[in-house]
């Protein structure tokens, strides 16, 4: 259950990093505006904006692997919640495609590391010492 879950993070994490190359650099080029059904003038009035959203995009890719690897729950379950809030937003304010796209998959990936990780003894075992 534990390698699902890690798989189920790294997915999300990888999205992240795709949202992050779709929002910086491809946002203003025909690949981006065809994606998101944006016309020349459109594409170059959000660009900046994009590129915005991107960067923290990219932060929830690094930030997701950064608690994988350093093997802190705590720290992937704050960034997947953000994810899922972040969906949910984007989903009744934008498109809800955002929902399946983004939502759906930190919801999954939040279960499972919910259920699959041993919470950790944090101030527990601090508090022996």
């Amino acid at each position: 259950m534990r390698i699902f879950a890690n798989i189920c993070v790294i997915f999300v994490a990888l999205c992240h990093f795709g949202f992050l190359v779709l929002e910086m650099f491809l946002w203003d080029h025909p690949i981006g505006r065809e994606l998101f059904s944006m016309t020349e003038q459109q594409s170059a009035e959000t660009a900046i904006l994009a590129a915005n959203q991107g960067l923290y995009n990219g932060f929830l890719a690094v930030g997701l692997f950064w608690g994988l690897i350093a093997k802190k729950r705590d720290i992937v379950i704050f960034l997947l919640l953000c994810v899922l809030v972040a969906g949910i937003f984007g989903a009744v304010t934008a498109s809800q495609m955002i929902l399946f796209v983004q939502a759906l998959p930190g919801a999954i990936a939040l279960v499972a590391v919910f259920f699959a990780w041993p919470r950790s003894c944090g101030l527990n075992s601090q508090a022996h010492m």
